[in-house]
């Protein structure tokens, strides 16, 4: 999930489609990446970590003045790391007072481009920049660096889904629709999806670290961010510096029981924001909240049978709606955007508004190839960061995907696909009706990929770094309040958990107490009791 910071539509974790590479994906094994991470002591990553970053002013439309943009070279592979390189895209606010190092962000996910998210909810950051250069970036496989796509293989397989009786004994063709999309995944993606996971994705962070000039990692990771933080702190205990997870994501449930909760959760948001839009006459739902549900479902459904055209060459369809309905649940700050994007579909056919939520805020890009790696030899001969237009469309629910599927051991096979679909569906509806469909797709299409990494699952624990703060908010719909308390006695004595006794989707952007404890942590090095709270309405 992604954390929902400012009031223009920034990215969040989405449920679905599948990614692809131009190499062999049913080939490949398992990521390679966990072996020697002795980062800058292994003699074949030494001009990694020797280069520096290079900042100029970041170009694109609605681009910050003050926003630096610059890249970092990174392995393919970490086990061959002369195999070729990745250029990874950063963007950075620089600090304004005694600068004593980096911060950097990861606004979750999986899937959701840092240097969008730090361009239209920098603002609030800018308290950090009294000590640090606020810096964040596209993980790899997202955004601008080497960006993942499926194609069609998600529409697919989720037509393949429809089409498969809910009570059938024998699925072949949604089985053979999920191989398929699998296959499209690795024909579109280039070589850096083998090589796509958190695992990895934390290696690229140590790279960046010693880029940046750093000794040890400073960094605030918000929903899958948290994830993509303890795994860092797994793999390099002797550089966590102050390190914050808001939105605390599981380390241990399966694929599965995750989709449940998201789908739940997700349903709840909409309910709100729907009770909160028919008090508007401008609601293109009507006035009343229970119809107004109703009109959602039959417009999702309308769509998947009836797609409208796009500006841009593609089809909309009713599961792109719902795509970008979860980026746009989790904040009510984006709810009075989200109400005009809607309007503008319903009553003119317009859908450039909701497509903005879908990309993320994203330029409207083309389906097509994605990045690749560059050659290998020196880092600043690497392959250069994609251009912001050049992003495939589905990148975000491509990345997602692709990532967590590489983070998730269990593959299941034909035989428990078979007999777990019914009731798997019965479960999913039950969550959400408009949510459950593309959530249950998402742990489908893990069936045809590669075993995950069991890193995670079995190493990411029982840590012996420094004091870590842990937030968590009762009424989280994403990451329930209870995955922190299960994280934070998983990592050990090193987590502190600061319990956010609100509504939504992380604290720091909605609470000032809580964001004011997350600098005084950053900036000071203060920490709150562990088992402290925020209130409700709590200014701290």
């Amino acid at each position: 999930m992604l954390a929902k910071l400012s009031g223009r539509p920034v990215p969040r974790r989405r449920a679905l489609a599948v990614a692809a590479a131009a190499v062999t994906l049913l080939g490949a094994g398992p990521p390679t990446a966990i072996a020697d991470t002795d980062g800058d002591r292994h003699p074949g990553l030494s001009r990694f970590y020797d280069q520096k970053v290079t900042w100029q002013p970041c170009e694109g439309e609605g681009m910050p003045d003050d926003l630096e943009c610059g890249k970092v070279a990174v392995p393919l592979d970490y086990a061959h790391p002369g195999a070729g390189s990745l250029d990874l895209a950063l963007a950075r606010y620089r600090a304004t007072g005694d600068k004593r190092g980096s911060v950097l962000l990861n606004f979750g996910g999986p899937g959701g481009p840092g240097v969008a998210g730090l361009a239209y909810g920098g603002k609030e950051f800018m308290g950090l920049t009294d000590g640090y250069d606020v810096v964040s970036f596209d993980p790899r496989g997202v955004g601008r660096s080497a960006p993942v796509s499926c194609g069609e293989g998600e529409e697919d397989a989720l037509a393949a889904l429809d089409n498969t009786p809910a009570d059938a004994s024998d699925p072949r063709v949604l089985l053979e629709r999920l191989k398929d999309a699998a296959a499209a995944c690795a024909e579109h993606s280039g070589p850096v999806l083998p090589h796509i996971g958190t695992v990895n994705a934390a290696r690229d962070m140590d790279v960046m670290r010693a880029a940046l000039g750093d000794d040890k990692l400073n960094y605030l990771g918000f929903s899958y961010g948290t994830r993509l933080g303890a795994v860092y702190a797994a793999q390099f205990p002797d550089r966590v510096g102050r390190l914050v997870m808001d939105g605390v994501d599981t380390l241990t449930e399966p694929l599965a029981e995750q989709g449940v909760v998201g789908a739940r959760g997700q349903q709840r948001a909409l309910e709100y924001f729907v009770g909160w839009c028919a008090d508007d006459i401008a609601c293109p739902f009507g006035q009343d909240p229970r119809r107004a549900r109703e009109e959602v479902v039959r417009l999702v459904r309308s769509l998947d049978e009836d797609p409208v055209a796009t500006d841009f060459g593609d089809w909309f369809t009713g599961q792109d709606l719902v795509g970008a309905l979860g980026q746009g649940l989790y904040s009510k700050e984006l709810w009075p955007s989200l109400e005009r994007a809607l309007a503008q579909l319903v009553e003119h056919g317009d859908t450039s508004g909701v497509m903005a939520f879908a990309t993320g805020g994203l330029g409207l890009p083309f389906r097509g190839p994605g990045g690749g790696a560059g050659p290998a030899g020196k880092p600043e001969n690497a392959g250069q960061p994609t251009h912001a237009e050049d992003v495939p469309l589905d990148n975000l629910p491509a990345a997602l995907m692709a990532i967590n599927c590489a983070d998730d051991p269990d593959r299941p096979t034909a035989a428990q696909v078979t007999a777990d679909l019914k009731r798997l569906r019965a479960v999913y509806e039950k969550a959400s009706p408009v949510f459950g469909r593309y959530r249950l797709t998402q742990v489908l299409m893990c069936y045809g990929r590669p075993e995950g990494t069991d890193y995670i699952r079995d190493e990411v624990k029982d840590l012996d770094t420094p004091r870590m703060l842990l937030v968590g908010t009762r009424g989280d719909p994403a990451t329930p309040y209870r995955w922190t308390v299960e994280t934070a006695k998983r990592l050990g004595s090193s987590a502190v958990v600061l319990d956010n006794r609100a509504e939504g989707h992380t604290g720091y952007g909605s609470s000032k107490c809580v964001h004011r404890k997350v600098d005084d942590f950053l900036l000071y090095g203060s920490l709150p009791p562990s088992g402290s709270s925020c209130g409700a309405d709590e200014d701290g």
